[in-house]
């Protein structure tokens, strides 16, 4: 492998992501508050340090396959390294390994915070959080493609790798028009959102970090109680809503923009099979909880089960109650969806809806050759048959997440952890949810875990992210070899 397109690349990124810093700057300076400097000096860091490894690493030569997955999976990290400086150098973390975690969280939209004390940061602060789940959303390096001149380059090789999902794909001929296509559909989406929080009662920073957060399926929250702090039953639905469509498969969205038909939704099995998910868990939480009498009324119990199933599913994490009180059974769903998670093609983490749905109908058929030995069978989506080695491939993702979780689990119940708490902790991690249970529920945040179980989980949340592989196929020796 050729490290000089790599490290060409890379710093190109820290560039982008250091002039990116001058926003939540302005923010600093028309807020008269104190973290102006702070962003001052790590857009400084950023960009001298971007220009250093570009001059460097000067090359011409276009990336290749192993290039490419170095990339993405080593801008992902710089990025997380560079975009914690703010926060160090303002000390809204106390330590780097705190810093890096919540820039880690943010690009990765996790939303797992360990800023206890949230409301009393500056606004540039907050808006950074925001703004790199934002940017992380839907994904640095197809911003990356979308926005710089000749970045198309082995941009269909950089695009197969970060987007999230079994089957990324191009939505027009050329791939720097799909990755504009991406980030317009995002954008449009972020800005009703931002207009309907504001006229629905929240400041218009409120408003501008929730949109990003949600849009991002992210979670950082302006409040420690999230969500919960608007009384304000039109901003939950609103942000139920948008959540939701956070969840879906973009490439939907342009197929009905273009054809001008919604049809193109109710013939998509994922998308059928994502509502169904979701209402039979509204169902059964909304029922656990009004037998319970957790809530007054079933309106008011159907609007938070509604609200935090959506949050689970869409790996959002915000929450309008601290959902870590529910009866056991309601939380025994909720921390099923972490698993499940939204659509491919969406800004949504965890295992997706497409592979649950591959992996389902894979086993109805090996079931059903049971009964007759003779029969050749292969799962159908939208009514093409998966092909053996997309299922395979879905198969062998489905046992590394799983092992991951595991390894994860076992990491940091070592570290101390209860059984409850390091389980969800890795698995709000690696599904880029954000709150988990216990130590790590909704009412808390993570800056108990000891410093290295928050490397760990930084980890998990970069491999939930880049869906294991990405970063996985770094720690295989044959990769680095040349040729």
């Amino acid at each position: 492998m050729d490290v000089k397109p790599v490290f060409n690349t890379v710093g190109t990124l820290v560039v982008l992501l250091g002039l990116l810093m001058l926003i939540p700057m302005s923010i600093s300076v028309y807020s008269h508050q104190g973290d102006v400097w702070s962003f001052f000096l790590a857009a400084a860091v950023a960009v001298g340090l971007g220009v250093l490894i570009k001059r460097i690493s000067h090359t011409s030569k276009e990336p290749g396959t192993k290039e490419s997955f170095a990339i993405v999976a080593l801008g992902w990290m710089i990025a997380a390294a560079i975009g914690a400086l703010p926060f160090v150098f303002y000390g809204a973390c106390p330590t780097y390994s705190d810093a890096f975690f919540e820039a880690m969280s943010g690009l990765t939209t996790t939303g797992a915070t360990v800023i206890e004390n949230i409301e009393v940061q500056p606004n540039g602060i907050m808006f950074w959080r925001s703004l790199l789940h934002w940017l992380g959303g839907m994904g640095i390096i197809v911003l990356f493609i979308a926005v710089l001149p000749g970045a198309s380059v082995g941009g269909s090789r950089l695009f197969k790798a970060e987007v999230p999902g079994p089957l990324p794909e191009r939505i027009v001929p050329r791939i720097k028009e799909t990755a504009k296509t991406l980030w317009l559909i995002y954008v449009g989406f972020t800005a009703i959102e931002i207009v309907l929080l504001y006229l629905g009662g929240m400041s218009l920073l409120d408003s501008v970090n929730h949109a990003f957060a949600t849009m991002a399926t992210g979670g950082f929250s302006t409040k420690a109680a999230s969500v919960g702090a608007w009384k304000n039953s039109g901003i939950h639905w609103i942000i139920t809503v948008f959540m939701f469509l956070a969840g879906c498969n973009f490439t939907l969205y342009f197929r009905a923009l273009t054809g001008r038909n919604l049809r193109v939704f109710f013939h998509d099995a994922e998308f059928k099979f994502y509502v169904s998910i979701i209402l039979a868990a509204i169902s059964l939480i909304t029922v656990n909880l009004y037998a319970s009498g957790s809530f007054q009324g079933l309106a008011e119990t159907f609007r938070h089960s509604a609200f935090q199933v959506v949050s689970i599913i869409t790996t959002t994490g915000f929450a309008t109650c601290d959902f870590d009180m529910w009866p056991s059974f309601s939380r025994a769903v909720l921390m099923t969806l972490m698993f499940i998670g939204g659509c491919a093609g969406s800004t949504a983490g965890a295992i997706k809806v497409g592979r649950i749905l591959v992996l389902v109908k894979h086993g109805y058929k090996e079931a059903f050759q049971f009964i007759y030995p003779r029969a050749v069978t292969l799962p159908k989506i939208n009514g093409s048959p998966v092909s053996r080695s997309m299922l395979n491939t879905i198969t062998a993702f489905f046992f590394v997440y799983v092992a991951t979780f595991i390894s994860g689990s076992l990491i940091m119940t070592g570290l101390g952890l209860d059984l409850v708490s390091a389980c969800s902790a890795v698995a709000a991690t690696l599904g880029n949810v954000g709150p988990g249970f216990k130590v790590v529920g909704p009412a808390f945040t993570y800056q108990p875990i000891p410093a290295f179980g928050k490397w760990v989980l930084s980890a998990c949340m970069l491999l939930g992210r880049l869906e294991l592989f990405t970063v996985l196929v770094l720690f295989i020796p044959d990769f680095w070899r040349r040729g």
